[in-house]
């Protein structure tokens, strides 16, 4: 549909709403009074339907308005800030049919009560521009949202794996071979795939991959490991399988043009980790895994060495079927990185399933908790080296536990960073009647918060800023303590 086209029948249809309902009239009074069908009138209103001009008159003579009053574009000072909105990228991008919302559905409640939902939009923009929520965050907020909602498992991409694996004579319990994936992309898919020396550009240095759509020309960095290559052709493979036209066109993100590429990007990468590490193989291996009764980093490394060299790959793999195969609903996934010559760790990606687990990102520039064994192996990490190990983080200020594995390594690109990727996994009565080794002596319980500046641990050796935030909270609660006692005293 055309967007602007689009954007004329909603506004429209909010018109002609707000016009009945200040005459307080019913969609069925307003049908008695034009002839109009009740149905009809409706599909206006939900700006599904732009009625003709001879309509427009009957509309305007029962409603006593004109009929520029219906047909102007511009909204009274109650609806004006909808004006932006309805033409904005979110409304024309994000699609709300993923989060099972009706357009005309929401079409309602803006028309309802204009002057409220105003007041809370405009909140929402004040908190934004406070937290320096940029569209790009933003969008990829509304991403991870999607796949909580789904607990990150589309089944209907696990076929699509099978079904392409199975017409192209792929044995998807054995590791997929690189040359494999560039005969399909090649010899099916009419592809031209060259190594290229990125350095020689200057700022593309790190740049993994850049496909150039006209020529079907895929360019990719001299410098990637044989996984990341791999990966980057089994995702290439699902753009086509998936037929994802619109899409970005390089690795990693530089720029994209709307929520759209985000979420195709997405659909890709899926189908990439689900043909190169296959549902049936890890979840037979994590189930064995969990039933070990004692903690031992060096099985655990192996189990994701059998799959792949890229522990990114396989932690985020695991969250596609801890839910959906075992059961094991809440849990959370964390890509840290520790850039050279700097302390400051940051959160690249997370993913919470379930609910929002107690270790998040956070927006405000806090410190996060040093105790966390994905930040410890990045302190810890020497050179060419990869690190794994687990704990129990025990979050005292909500009273909540998590198991959390963690692997980290050296960034493959020559820039000094470094990454942890962890597993979080909830302990409740299920999870640790599914996991043997918690109770292993080799795995300790470390008493951890979320960032420093929220956390009540005294005394703490690693601590890196005072827990300021929690200050703040404690001084007002003091605030409030001390009022009651007076109005008890007063009283």
């Amino acid at each position: 549909m055309n967007p602007e086209s689009d954007f004329i029948k909603t506004i429209f249809g909010l018109k002609l709403k707000q016009q009945r309902q200040r005459k307080n009239w019913s969609l069925q009074d307003l049908a008695s009074k034009t002839g109009l069908s009740k149905s009809y009138l409706n599909e206006i209103e939900n700006g599904k339907k732009y009625p003709k001009h001879d309509k427009i008159i009957q509309l305007s003579d029962a409603l006593k308005c004109t009929f520029d009053d219906l047909v102007s574009t511009k909204l009274d000072k109650s609806m004006a800030p909808f004006n932006e909105i309805l033409q904005s990228d979110f409304f024309k991008e994000i699609p709300l049919e993923l989060f099972g919302i009706n357009k005309s559905n929401l079409i309602s409640i803006i028309s309802d009560a204009p002057k409220k939902v105003t007041a809370f939009i405009n909140a929402l923009i004040e908190i934004s521009k406070n937290y320096n929520l940029g569209k790009e965050r933003f969008y990829f907020a509304v991403l991870r949202s999607f796949q909580e909602l789904y607990d990150n498992y589309f089944p209907e991409i696990e076929e699509k794996v099978i079904s392409f694996a199975h017409e192209n004579s792929l044995k998807l319990k054995k590791n997929l071979k690189t040359e494999a994936l560039e005969s399909i992309l090649t010899e099916k898919f009419h592809y031209t795939i060259q190594s290229e020396d990125f350095e020689k550009y200057g700022a593309l240095g790190e740049l993994r991959s850049l496909f150039i759509p006209e020529k079907l020309l895929l360019l990719m960095n001299n410098k990637l490991e044989k996984d990341q290559k791999t990966f980057i052709l089994a995702k290439e493979i699902g753009f086509n399988v998936l037929e994802l036209k619109n899409r970005p066109h390089t690795y990693s993100w530089l720029d994209f043009g709307s929520f759209e590429e985000i979420l195709n990007n997405f659909y890709a990468s899926y189908f990439a980790g689900a043909l190169l590490i296959t549902k049936g193989q890890i979840t037979e291996n994590i189930s064995e895994f969990f039933l070990h009764n004692k903690w031992e980093p060096e099985k655990f490394a192996n189990l994701i060495n059998s799959f792949t060299h890229s522990p990114e790959t396989f932690y985020y793999r695991l969250t596609n079927i801890l839910s959906s195969e075992l059961g094991i609903k809440d849990v959370f996934y964390l890509c840290l990185v520790k850039k050279k010559n700097s302390d400051k760790i940051q959160i690249l990606k997370e993913l919470h399933l379930n609910h929002q687990q107690a270790p998040h990102a956070n927006a405000m520039n806090e410190h996060y908790c040093r105790r966390w064994i994905a930040v410890k192996n990045l302190h810890h990490l020497k050179e060419n080296e990869t690190l794994t190990d687990a704990q129990i983080s025990h979050y005292k200020d909500q009273g909540i536990s998590y198991l959390v594995i963690s692997t980290s390594q050296r960034n493959p690109f020559s820039d000094g960073s470094n990454r942890s990727y962890c597993l979080g996994v909830l302990l409740n009565s299920q999870t640790i009647k599914k996991i043997n080794f918690i109770k292993s002596p080799t795995l300790r319980t470390i008493n951890v918060g979320v960032t420093c500046e929220s956390c009540s641990i005294a005394e703490c050796e690693v601590r890196q800023a005072p827990p300021s935030r929690l200050e703040k909270e404690q001084f007002n609660l003091n605030m409030k303590n001390g009022i009651e006692k007076i109005r008890k005293e007063n009283l």
